[in-house]
């Protein structure tokens, strides 16, 4: 089978979910150390928004072992994102549910969506422990786009 890259894909309008690695080394004050994973993402997400995609992101932070960790929120990623980009970026309070589902299908061609890391949620890293946890990510995105190039 043919793998596509994401000039393969026919994108505006669309909501095209992103695996990205976003899986950077924090400071003690909960600062960014490193932000070269997140640098190395830029190409990509400034293609699907120069192209009128609906961009929403997702990304795994550290080891939280399947439990809410304010520590391991991607809070700090999101401050960055809108630095770099130069746009508003705004971040779901869980990366699966309606609240998130309706949140993406509010999006508007150019806009951005940063999931609440996936690691919050045992199906991540065991998904037999949450056997319908990539199901409910799919309804997020119309497209999905693995740019996770750490992974």
């Amino acid at each position: 089978m043919k793998k596509l890259s994401l000039k393969d894909l026919d994108i505006k309008n669309h909501r095209v979910l992103m695996r990205v690695d976003f899986n950077v080394p924090l400071n003690p004050d909960n600062t960014i150390a490193d932000d070269t994973r997140i640098l190395e993402t830029l190409p990509s997400i400034q293609y699907v928004l120069k192209n009128g995609g609906k961009l929403i992101l997702m990304s795994h932070l550290g080891r939280p072992n399947g439990e809410k960790k304010p520590e391991f929120s991607l809070a700090p990623i999101r401050k960055r994102l809108e630095e770099l980009l130069q746009t508003k970026v705004e971040l779901t309070s869980d990366c699966i549910g309606l609240g998130v589902q309706s949140a993406t299908k509010a999006l508007m061609p150019g806009e951005v969506l940063l999931l609440e890391n996936l690691r919050f949620h045992k199906g991540e890293e065991n998904p037999e422990e949450e056997p319908d946890f990539t199901q409910e990510l799919a309804k997020n995105g119309d497209l999905f786009v693995n740019d996770a190039f750490g992974a």
